[in-house]
């Protein structure tokens, strides 16, 4: 995930997520491989972000541009639905909020999505103390609505970012293409369950895991095995 950000302290570039599950699970593990979580951040480059993370006194010259791309628009805009969506934007960014914080509907989230608002995306606004990074991801994660799933084994502990609500094909996707292609099963378990059993074997014996179709919703911090044949 791309954090732009502004008015913080941040360190530019790419940071290894301190990750409490993922660090407990390479521990008991002991894998060949780690593959942990890298969050980048990158100073007020917005267009190229997922997330936007911006101190109080920077948020007006972000919300600014958003407000110039709305003006435009509505001097174009004949569609009445359209011009009532932006309309609608308008005024909620005059309050000096992001737009990511207005509830719209499907059609209003249409039509400003094609409008590229900035504030549109995930914007983490910062007042007070400025955070570390760590506490800065995870709240980028929770305005983004993301979370974590793991991989584990001896071969490799792995973390995966989703958004929240993925379901088991999603998952199984954004490990490998054929995974998802080739979906049959998952097996879940969760990072409290694993903890207790010597493997992913030993939690299947003691009847910890769930092996679920693909529509099932994966819950955060699950570890699962994807079976499948391509």
């Amino acid at each position: 995930m791309k954090i732009s950000y502004a008015g913080l302290d941040l360190p530019e570039g790419k940071i290894k997520y301190h990750d409490d599950i993922f660090i407990s699970l390479a521990e008991k593990f002991q894998p060949k491989k780690l593959s942990p979580y890298y969050f980048e951040f990158i100073p007020e480059d917005y267009e190229a972000a997922q997330v936007i993370a911006i101190t109080s006194d920077h948020l007006l010259n972000l919300l600014i541009v958003d407000i110039e791309k709305i003006e435009t628009r509505l001097s174009k805009a004949e569609d009445a639905a359209e011009r009532a969506a932006l309309e609608k934007c308008m005024a909620h960014l005059e309050t000096q909020k992001p737009i990511c914080d207005l509830p719209l509907d499907a059609h209003e989230r249409t039509i400003v999505n094609a409008l590229g608002l900035l504030s549109f995306k995930p914007t983490v606004v910062r007042t007070g103390a400025a955070p570390d990074a760590t506490t800065l991801c995870r709240e980028a994660m929770d305005k983004a609505g993301m979370m974590f799933f793991y991989t584990a084994g001896k071969e490799e502990v792995h973390a995966w970012l989703v958004k929240k609500g993925s379901d088991a094909v999603t998952c199984a996707g954004k490990i490998h293409s054929d995974l998802a292609r080739g979906f049959i099963k998952a097996e879940v378990v969760s990072f409290e369950d694993i903890m207790t059993a010597h493997n992913m074997q030993d939690a299947r014996t003691k009847q910890l895991t769930k092996l679920v179709d693909g529509d099932y919703v994966i819950p955060g911090a699950s570890i699962i095995e994807i079976r499948f044949n391509v």
